[in-house]
């Protein structure tokens, strides 16, 4: 059986997301995995969500929000202004 490649997307709401958080968390210095070691997120979700495969939970998104520092609408607003973010 052939292996099922993840195809990015390359704009809409997660892509913008992913792109934000990706900004946000180099911003304040820190890896993937000084996340998962600051806050347990898993690594590898975290690459998936910064990429818009993988889209994040209202639960999640406050959670990282909490990890950087910022609020939650904080992220969300940046999103929207991003030029990926189209519904």
């Amino acid at each position: 059986m052939p292996l099922r490649r993840q195809v990015q997307p390359k704009s809409g709401p997660e892509k913008a997301f992913g792109i934000v958080l990706r900004e946000i968390r180099e911003a304040a210095g820190m890896s993937q995995m000084g996340v998962y070691k600051h806050c347990g997120i898993d690594r590898t979700y975290l690459s998936a969500i910064e990429r818009g495969v993988q889209s994040p939970t209202l639960r999640m998104i406050v959670r990282l929000s909490n990890a950087f520092g910022i609020a939650p609408s904080a992220m969300i607003k940046r999103m929207e202004r991003s030029r990926f973010y189209r519904v």
